[in-house]
């Protein structure tokens, strides 16, 4: 879901310490016990293991993705590396392609357009926008993450909402995990010679100029997605620094039994409320059945193929691989799997 938020933008414009471990609570001087903080893992980490969807003798390994991550963590990638050495295909995570119409020089011709582009309609600034309960609640976690600046006063909930979010998972010790891991399974597709397949929608923005300044005009229904933005950041982090550690250590039953809440699907249909978005359609439910379509044929085609995903299309609520079942396919967790590469296995 964060891929397809991310897509929608852009059309306009180690420590070996268990991944759960925790201090115990300290005793404060009136004999209370005091809260701690979770505490981010560091150092190399296995990450988890990897879902096995089967039909005869051909497999697709799947990869569920994370993020946020623990921001000092360096992914020992092994099975991994191993499993797309193996393979004939990898499929990326999917996501929303944005077909302009224009060329390199077009894009840069749009720059000067984009200026302003987060701004409020008409000038007007946050706190005459989101209600004064929502406004209370902002205040005190834009001074803690954000500062005394006040440029993204001017910003739409919407913006204002993703920057507080960025610096909140950021001086909590995590990074996105999207780039980390990427970046990681394309190098190991480099070195096997394989091309990933990118598995996308795409949508066209036949005059893009006019669908900025139309934009910059249009009312956004975004104020759900800035009041759960600051719910995630009052209430969420802890479990957010939990999920990140579980990911990172490979326990899969941690990340099962954690509460996954995000805002990114109130955002997104903030994103599509605008009136030259409405067109695109439900782009989460087309970005799914592009997965899945393209699962099947890799399945079909391919005796090896890695397959990256968000783990939480896989154990959250949209259960891509449930999908893949429905059509024959036989579908096993990490801690089903029995195969492990002998070299992925070592410590």
């Amino acid at each position: 879901m964060r891929a397809l938020f991310a897509g929608l933008l852009s059309c306009l414009f180690v420590s070996s310490v268990p991944a759960l471990a925790q201090e115990p609570p300290a005793a404060t001087a009136d004999g209370t016990t005091a809260q701690l903080d979770t505490v981010v893992v560091t150092g190399e980490q296995p990450g988890p293991g990897l879902w096995k969807v089967s039909k005869g003798d051909h497999v697709l390994w799947v990869l569920g993705t994370q993020s946020p991550l623990p921001q000092k963590m360096q992914w020992r990638a092994r099975e991994v590396e191993e499993r797309v050495a193996q393979s004939q295909a990898v499929l990326l995570s999917p996501g929303l392609y944005i077909k302009s119409g224009v060329g390199f020089w077009g894009r840069l011709a749009l720059i000067p357009s984009l200026i302003g582009i987060r701004n409020n309609p008409d000038g007007k600034k946050l706190a005459q926008i989101v209600p004064a309960e929502q406004y209370a609640r902002w205040q005190p976690l834009k001074q803690r993450y954000l500062g005394r600046g006040n440029k993204v006063e001017k910003w739409r909930p919407l913006f204002a909402a993703m920057e507080l979010y960025s610096e909140a998972i950021k001086r909590n010790g995590m990074t996105g995990g999207n780039d980390l891991i990427g970046e990681r399974v394309a190098a190991f597709s480099k070195q096997a010679g394989i091309k990933p397949t990118a598995v996308k929608v795409t949508v066209e923005v036949k005059q893009p100029r006019a669908a900025i300044k139309e934009f910059k005009h249009s009312t956004l229904d975004d104020l759900d997605c800035f009041s759960k933005t600051l719910d995630r950041i009052e209430a969420d982090l802890d479990n957010m620094k939990l999920r990140a550690n579980a990911w990172a250590t490979g326990d899969i039953d941690a990340l099962r039994a954690l509460p996954y809440t995000n805002q990114y699907v109130a955002c997104m249909e903030a994103m599509q409320s605008a009136t030259v978005l409405k067109d695109f359609g439900d782009v989460g439910v087309q970005t799914k059945q592009a997965w899945i379509e393209a699962a099947s044929k890799a399945l079909e085609t391919h005796a090896s193929t890695v397959a990256l995903l968000p783990i939480s299309d896989i154990i959250g609520d949209e259960k891509y691989l449930s999908a893949l079942v429905e059509r024959g396919y036989r579908v096993e967790a990490p801690d089903e799997v029995d195969e492990v590469p002998a070299t992925a296995a070592q410590p």
